[in-house]
């Protein structure tokens, strides 16, 4: 039997609105990764400790975001915090490495490095997220 428009648009709006919360909660993890970095860089921290220090403390902020508010209808199986943390583990070490090159090697500014870091941060762990963390246990 064919869906009705009405039914259609009402499945849709779960995935709209949650693309807006993921976009929401990515940039507050972001903006906290940036300022968290960008304070430790200034006091003198090296550039890798930095980026992991401030990637670990915006995982865990992201990650109870993601999962109580983004995608907080699906059913995830309870699998979701592994696979999270596997995913952040790899972004928190391209983070380190993308700081340690734009801070150290490329003896680039607090606010450029920071920047670098968090971009690479922020694309990795939409990709993550979207294609294999937060996905349903149904399908």
């Amino acid at each position: 039997m064919a869906k009705s428009r009405e039914t259609i648009a009402t499945e849709r709006r779960p995935v709209e609105g949650r693309l807006l919360r993921f976009v929401i909660v990515g940039a507050g993890a972001n903006l906290l990764l940036l300022v968290l970095t960008y304070t430790l860089l200034h006091f003198g921290v090296p550039a890798l400790t930095a980026s992991v220090v401030g990637y670990a403390a915006a995982f865990g902020a992201a990650y109870l975001a993601q999962r109580d508010w983004t995608f907080s209808d699906i059913s995830h199986g309870g699998s979701t915090l592994p696979r999270y943390a596997v995913a952040q583990v790899i972004c928190a070490a391209m983070a380190g490495l993308v700081g340690k090159l734009c801070g150290s090697t490329l003896a680039w500014a607090p606010l450029e490095t920071s920047m670098a870091v968090t971009a690479t941060a922020a694309i990795m762990s939409y990709a993550f997220s979207k294609y294999w963390v937060f996905v349903s246990s149904e399908s």
